[in-house]
């Protein structure tokens, strides 16, 4: 990421928690997986933002083997107790990945463009380690399409966790796709309910700003997370 040090602090103090929600989600992160992403089970894939690890352990069993990258130490700590032998552990900055051209059959990036100041240049670095053919997932919240209720729920997520830049709609997404040349294979949106106690906790937010957090909050509580399976143009 650019600018890691809010992201690297944030995720230091909070790696603990964030591994323990990446666990609680994983049986629906692997079942959705096997659904969406069509693999021979021969592929070299990247796990960008890896976090603890939790998609890259889903993948796992489906590819040949799996490099996750993640900018913030303590993560990649709580990773190493999680993945299997075909998993990699790397530090690095998803802007730019110490990986040649063309060198992945499948790369993902899970719940971090939010937290990137300029997400198309993860994109673009990830489209650069992508073969021609190969195949791109994409998953994270999505704001609502109504732009003043986009910018109040950017201003909570804000307040809640400062390493937050913005929350991007489906649209948005679909540009930064289509800006990198990407062919959209299949796109769907997951509903998640949010405890907003365990939400906050999650991000390490405490004191006046988890005050401040809890009055901008949404009245419904449910996110809307998008799923989106690319190609990169090419053979």
């Amino acid at each position: 990421m650019s600018d890691p040090d809010p992201v690297r602090r944030r995720f230091a103090e909070t790696a603990g928690l964030v591994a323990e929600e990446q666990d609680r989600r994983a049986e629906a992160t692997r079942q959705r997986l096997r659904r969406i992403v069509r693999l021979t089970g021969d592929e070299r894939a990247l796990d960008a933002g890896t976090g603890a690890g939790a998609l890259a352990v889903a993948l796992a069993p489906l590819v040949r083997d799996v490099v996750a990258v993640d900018i913030v130490p303590e993560l990649l700590a709580q990773a190493r107790s999680r993945v299997p032998a075909n998993v990699e552990l790397v530090e690095a900055d998803m802007t730019a990945l110490p990986f040649e051209r063309a060198s992945f059959d499948l790369v993902c990036t899970a719940r971090t463009l939010h937290h990137v100041p300029r997400p198309e240049l993860v994109l673009a670095e990830l489209d650069r380690v992508l073969r021609p053919g190969g195949t791109m997932l994409v998953v994270d919240q999505l704001a609502p399409v109504d732009p003043l209720a986009a910018i109040e729920l950017n201003r909570f997520e804000q307040a809640r966790d400062p390493s937050t830049t913005r929350v991007l709609a489906d649209v948005d997404l679909r540009g930064l796709f289509d800006a990198n040349n990407l062919v959209l294979r299949s796109s769907e949106i997951a509903r998640e309910y949010r405890d907003l106690d365990r939400y906050l906790d999650l991000a390490g937010c405490e004191g006046g700003e988890r005050e401040r957090a809890r009055s901008l909050a949404p009245s419904d509580t449910r996110a809307e997370i998008g799923w989106y399976v690319l190609q990169k143009r090419g053979i």
